[in-house]
């Protein structure tokens, strides 16, 4: 059988995690990217074709130019739609093409919703062009927030406290994307948290989440993940509901919301599997084979009614971040611990001698410590002793 996986540039996710699920699931894999010759260095026993894959016409050309397609797959925020579109195509199971743009268009999804009567949240698109001036609207709440219409990975999401700062963010975000669609809205208080789940179109299992600590205001960086096996009260179903009303339920959803008061209100909804080495923990945590169920539900195989996953586990992520612009002159390689009950693994995401600006996302990360066991305070003490024993420096 084969599987077409689209990508954009090469992550964790896609090395580690769905390209070997994949050969154990005995696939044929074709690689579709704009950038072929670093997913051929990142993976050269995979087949690699040159294609423009945010087009999704472009896809379906090389698609059936080439070999019949058996499933078509992405793990990418910004091609869920096209590859939805791709596999209808060819009457392949898919993700409702639909509910993958409603939930990458951020406008789109507070509309959707908003309709619904289940949240709604105070809200402005600015459109490419737009002049910025038009986006301090009278009346509107501060602090708000402005992001990108279709972004990710916290970039260009930031704070304003008043409408003047709005018009200035707005200008400068402007300048760096000229033909981006920026959004604005109410800012919402609460614990930050994601909910992990996996569907078929029948099932949905809900796999857990991560309590999200960020970095301070004005900006959004994930800095610490804690699992959380269970959140309080109903807010599991809050979200679920809501993600009903989005038509989100097959294959893997990471959805990011906060919880104020008892009550869940997303944030935004990354209808694929939860990234930065975050997946690789929770397929080692809850032991099961997750990166093989997602693909096989774009196969068509049914999840089964128990995925018998592990429960009880305590598990952690911590992402030693760039504080400036500069070069990386001292880290820690990458290493592999077990002690006292805890699986510990640090990863770097920058070798030593590599220069880069400050960005204020997550590709200001340095590294990724993540640790799982079965007692949190043990996870918490591991994580902790190894971050305090290695030193990450910066020369401007």
């Amino acid at each position: 059988m084969r599987m077409y996986v689209l990508a954009l540039n090469s992550t964790d996710s896609v090395t580690e995690g769905f390209l070997p699920a994949a050969h154990r699931l005995g696939l044929d894999v074709t690689l579709l990217t704009d950038r072929p010759e670093a997913h051929r260095a990142a993976h050269p026993d995979v087949e690699v074709l040159e294609c423009g894959v945010r087009d999704f016409r472009a896809v379906v050309s090389r698609i059936s130019a080439h070999h019949p397609p058996d499933a078509v797959f992405t793990n990418s925020d910004h091609l869920q739609t096209q590859a939805a579109l791709a596999a209808d195509y060819f009457g392949l199971p898919a993700k409702s093409w639909r509910s993958a743009l409603c939930t990458k268009d951020k406008a789109e999804m507070r509309r959707r919703l908003a309709a619904a009567g289940v949240d709604t949240v105070r809200c402005v698109e600015l459109a490419a062009g737009q002049d910025p001036a038009t986006a301090a609207v009278p009346g509107f709440p501060y602090p708000c927030v402005v992001k990108p219409r279709e972004g990710v990975a916290s970039e260009d999401v930031v704070l304003a406290a008043s409408a003047w700062e709005l018009v200035r963010l707005c200008t400068e975000i402007r300048a760096r994307r000229p033909d981006a669609a920026l959004v604005v809205e109410e800012y919402l208080p609460g614990e930050l948290h994601t909910l992990e789940t996996l569907g078929d179109g029948r099932v949905r299992h809900v796999l857990g989440g991560f309590r999200t600590e960020l970095s301070p205001p004005p900006h959004f960086i994930e800095e610490r993940l804690t699992y959380a096996g269970e959140l309080p009260g109903d807010v599991t179903e809050q979200v679920l509901a809501q993600l009903d009303v989005l038509g989100v339920g097959f294959g893997a959803c990471h959805t990011e919301f906060v919880v104020h008061e008892g009550r869940a209100r997303i944030i935004e909804v990354n209808y694929r599997a939860i990234g930065d080495q975050c997946d690789l923990l929770l397929a080692g945590l809850l032991d099961i084979p997750l990166f093989e169920h997602i693909l096989r539900t774009h196969l068509g195989e049914p999840l089964p009614a128990d995925l018998g996953a592990r429960t009880g586990g305590a598990a952690r992520l911590d992402y030693p971040c760039a504080d400036r612009a500069g070069t990386l002159t001292a880290a820690p390689e990458a290493a592999e611990v077990e002690a006292d009950g805890v699986r510990l693994t640090y990863r770097p995401l920058r070798g030593i001698g590599e220069r880069h600006p400050l960005h204020r996302t997550n590709r200001d990360f340095l590294g990724v410590v993540r640790a799982t066991g079965g007692d949190r305070a043990a996870v918490d003490r591991a994580v902790t002793g190894f971050l305090a024993a290695h030193r990450w420096e910066i020369t401007p």
